[in-house]
């Protein structure tokens, strides 16, 4: 069932990933089967409007469109909705490097907004590129930027890789 994200952008449907197709998979044909309508979106990606886009080996690009939804008091986008899209961007580029059998989790990360977000600016684009995998430990880093490439925020994330047996309950 087709989910429309915000107008020009749709997405298979969204919910949790199967762990045992992640397991089995790892996380680039993961990704990839998303893409491909295969798999869901996160339900996140419904709520706050951003999806991936584009995937491969140890890069990604999410797309997201804020609106007056994800405003703070004084009217501009909230700091949260930019971190939430970082952290996306940020994680999926370590995510496409995991293998069968392991699993990942942001251990810590840091936003720097550099430019604040607006409703009815449009688009925004966030790549998201690995800088290091280890055995354990990956690093990352993204930026968010408008439709003319004007940049709006740039951030760094570690990540820890574990086998994803560690996840079962």
């Amino acid at each position: 069932m087709n989910v429309e994200i915000y107008p020009g952008l749709t997405v298979a449907g969204v919910g949790t990933l199967p762990l045992d197709v992640v397991a089995r998979d790892g996380g680039l044909k993961v990704m990839q089967s998303m893409l491909a309508g295969e798999l869901p979106a996160p339900p996140m990606a419904q709520t706050l409007r951003f999806s991936l886009v584009e995937v491969e080996e140890g890069r990604v690009l999410f797309k997201g469109l804020p609106t007056r939804e994800h405003l703070n008091p004084l009217g501009a986008v909230h700091g949260g909705w930019t971190a939430t899209v970082m952290d996306s961007a940020l994680g999926c580029a370590v995510f496409s490097t995991v293998a069968p059998g392991e699993a990942y989790t942001t251990i810590e990360f840091k936003v720097n907004l550099v430019r604040p977000l607006l409703p009815g600016m449009g688009e925004v684009f966030c790549e998201g590129r690995l800088v290091h995998r280890g055995r354990t430990i990956a690093t990352s880093e993204a930026w968010l930027r408008n439709k003319n490439g004007k940049l709006l925020a740039h951030g760094t994330e570690t990540c820890a890789i574990f086998p994803i047996s560690n996840l079962s309950q």
